[in-house]
């Protein structure tokens, strides 16, 4: 989940259709070519997209530290690339600076706690040292954004020139991050992430506005207009949420109460939209969503999700613009359409990337028995 305050924020318009029954017949592989599965055809274009262990952004010409990280989760996730993670994880270690205070910017005095939090669990993935990530000790710097006094302890909150843009995924990380390393702080961030859940099951994106509302509260926050349903926050909470060794018996509840919002959320199909700027179906807001249902056991909504996403893998194209691109799963329908004119051009290129990187482990779960065993 890239969101880097500095930037143009990428993250939200190219979250994770079928096309003519024409397209979708260029799309089947011939039986010779089918040796690979799916997810690891994914995780190879993947792989590819990597420079130096990161994702450099060739249409604004940066290094995207966030979706780098992202990139690394699917890998761990879709498993058997540990040395490519730990490629990745010591790239983003060499370049913490710039990615947790926007230095590369020339964002100087600030500390972005949804970075650093997210850099927390890349070190863990990574198997690297987060109290020492490129000689930074992401842990001291993490609680340092955390609030200490009512009504919102436990909130993380940006230290920085350009205001506070911390929220729910940034939480969700933070809480991950801290209490898989056992900081004195992660109850208090576990505890406000669980308060951002609606009664319905579903987590909010943002925050409620306004630091000094004595209600905090997904619930509180509907009175102003600040918690609408948002697949894509409840997904990755769920996912980061699992990703905490030693669970409450409250972190259990709202992580069965929050996948049972998702399979109510789940269209006919087996597809999922994200929140309000990307309410269509997609496949990263369904590949998250399948990744959350298998931790969960939820089979049989995390398989049909799979299913549908899969339609939109690139698999074999002879002869076509994106041919070469064996594995990239593409956005939605329109852009697996324009893809198949065009190929994946600069100015599209980040999109697929993001797709592809959240909806690849959604790649291994096309049967009930590879659910199980996520």
């Amino acid at each position: 989940m890239s969101h880097h305050p500095g930037l143009a924020t990428l993250r939200r318009t190219a979250l994770l259709g079928v096309a003519t029954a024409v397209t979708i017949g260029t799309l089947v592989a011939p039986a010779h070519a089918a040796k690979t599965s799916p997810k690891q055809l994914s995780a190879s274009w993947l792989s590819k997209q990597l420079t130096g262990g990161l994702i450099h952004n060739n249409q604004f010409d940066f290094d995207d530290y966030g979706l780098s990280i992202d990139t690394a989760f699917g890998l761990d996730a879709i498993g058997g690339h540990k040395k490519t993670v730990k490629q990745i994880g010591g790239a983003v270690a060499s370049h913490v600076n710039n990615y947790i205070t926007g230095e590369a910017f020339g964002d100087t005095g600030s500390t972005y706690a949804g970075p650093t939090g997210k850099a927390i669990v890349l070190a863990q993935v990574a198997k690297k040292n987060p109290t020492s990530f490129g000689g930074v000790d992401l842990v001291n710097t993490l609680e340092g954004t955390v609030s200490t006094t009512a009504p919102t302890k436990g909130r993380i909150v940006d230290v920085s020139t350009f205001g506070d843009s911390a929220n729910v995924l940034g939480q969700s990380f933070a809480a991950r991050g801290l209490a898989n390393a056992e900081s004195p702080k992660a109850r208090a961030v576990t505890t406000f992430l669980l308060a951002q859940q609606c009664k319905a099951g579903y987590f909010r994106l943002n925050f409620t506005t306004d630091k000094t509302a004595a209600d905090q509260t997904c619930d509180g926050g509907k009175k102003g207009s600040t918690s609408a349903p948002d697949t894509d926050a409840t997904a990755l909470t769920v996912i980061n949420l699992q990703g905490i060794h030693s669970k409450s018996a409250k972190v259990k509840k709202a992580i069965k109460k929050a996948n049972a919002w998702l399979v109510k959320a789940q269209r006919k199909n087996g597809s999922f939209g994200g929140g309000k700027s990307t309410e269509k179906p997609n496949t990263n807001s369904t590949g998250l969503a399948a990744w959350a249902l298998a931790g969960a056991n939820q089979c049989k909504a995390a398989v049909a999700a799979a299913a549908w996403s899969t339609k939109f893998q690139v698999v074999k194209v002879a002869g076509t613009p994106l041919a070469g691109q064996r594995g990239a799963i593409a956005y939605d329908k329109p852009a697996l359409r324009k893809g198949m004119k065009k190929g994946i051009k600069v100015a599209t290129q980040d999109q697929w990337r993001r797709a592809t990187a959240q909806a690849a482990p959604a790649m291994g779960l096309l049967t009930v028995k590879s659910c199980r065993k996520f």
